[in-house]
This record gives C-alpha cells, sequence and structure tokens, in this order.
C-alpha cells in the first residue's frame, strides 16, 4: 500500500510551533499519510553560533510531536555522525522502501531560494517532490531564477502568518523573558529543566539547511 510520506528536516534549535503548523498544512493540503521530522545532526553549513548538541534538539522534536499519530522522529541524520545532505537522507528513505514517488521533501521559501549551494540539488527532482512552505502575501518571485527542472517539481503551500523563529526564542530564554505559548508546554520544560540558551547572544543567526 502506498504511504505519502512529507520529510520534515532542519536544526529544530529548538522545534516551534510555527514548524508544526506547516508540517500539518502540508501534510493536509497535499494529502500526505505522515510527517517524519529528521533533526540535523552536524549541519553542513558553517554558522556564527554553536549549536545545541542533537541529543537535545532530538529530545525537544519528540516531546513536541508526542501524542500527533501522523507525525514522528528520525534519528537518521543524528546517527550519521558527519555533515549530512538532503540528498542523502532521501536516498536513505527509498532504500529503506519509500519510493521516490510518495517522498515529500518539506522546507522553507528561503532555504530552497538558495538550493543552488545543495549537494547534487538536481539530482532533487528524481529522489521526491519539493515543496515550500510561503506566507500570505510573500513574494516568490524570486522563484523565477530557480532552474526550470526543480520549478517543475516544486509544490507551494500556504500556511497561515505565524511570526515566530527559533532565533526569537533562543534569545527571549536566554534573556528570562520566557517561551510560554511558543512552544509546546513539553519542550518549554526541557529548555528551562536542561538550562538551554542562556546567555545566548542576540547576534546569533539561524543555521541555513542544506
Amino acid at each position: 500500500m502506498s504511504i505519502k510520506t512529507g520529510i520534515m528536516g532542519g536544526t529544530f534549535d529548538p522545534i516551534h510551533y510555527g514548524h508544526l503548523l506547516a508540517a500539518e498544512e502540508c501534510r493536509r493540503r497535499l494529502d500526505i499519510d505522515r510527517i517524519v521530522f529528521v533533526p540535523a545532526g552536524s549541519p553542513p553549513h558553517k554558522t556564527e553560533r554553536r549549536v545545541t548538541p542533537a541529543e537535545d534538539r532530538y529530545a525537544m522534536t519528540l516531546l513536541a510531536t508526542a501524542g500527533v499519530p501522523e507525525f514522528s522522529v528520525s534519528r537518521m541524520e543524528i546517527e550519521r555522525k558527519r555533515p549530512t545532505h538532503t540528498v542523502d537522507t532521501l536516498r536513505e528513505f527509498i532504500a529503506r522502501g519509500t519510493p521516490p514517488g510518495d517522498l515529500f521533501f518539506i522546507t522553507g521559501l528561503d532555504a530552497l531560494l538558495s538550493i543552488e549551494t545543495w549537494v547534487d540539488y538536481m539530482l532533487l527532482p528524481t529522489l521526491c517532490t519539493l515543496v515550500t512552505a510561503t506566507r500570505p502575501g510573500y513574494d516568490v518571485q524570486g522563484l523565477d531564477s530557480l532552474p526550470e527542472r526543480i520549478r517543475d517539481n516544486l509544490r507551494l503551500v500556504e500556511i497561515p502568518e505565524f511570526a515566530i523563529s527559533s532565533t526569537e526564542i533562543r534569545r527571549r530564554a536566554g534573556d528570562g523573558r520566557g517561551v510560554r505559548f511558543l512552544v509546546p508546554r513539553l519542550v518549554e520544560a526541557y529548555i528551562e529543566s536542561a538550562g538551554l540558551y542562556r546567555n545566548v547572544e542576540a547576534s546569533n543567526m539561524e543555521v541555513s539547511r542544506q
């Protein structure tokens, strides 16, 4: 039986309601059966900040998706113990039995617009359907600059406006303003008990996904 699988990769540092909302909207709009969250193990792009340990990010992703039967979390990239790329993850899903026609890779518009920096990006249309979440009124003209092969493979899903970012959550947790209602309660409790994001510099940057 065919099972449509959406792969949502990211640093998830931390995972928040914006990630969950985007995943659910893509699942509903495209009739995807399950969404697999794949926390990055060793992000391939250089960053101006130190990424939270993979086990903490994995634990928070588990807590955020607990009780949602259509959501699951994979340790695939964490267990590679090396910089990992989207093509590697897609190939592993295919090797485990999910055909390319049933694979949907979900990524943000900003990441998609830098797709030409990804490793072997022109192979992606042979491995999956690309999906990007956009906000109402967001300018998507930049998509015209993408290779035709990528554009033809792309599905756009408009999600409700939700002004929230992992960067802002780290800042709020770091300066004691709290993150209530920005992340699931179990994730909030984990951040507090583990002492994550204390003394976070305001200039910290999000890690780009490759």
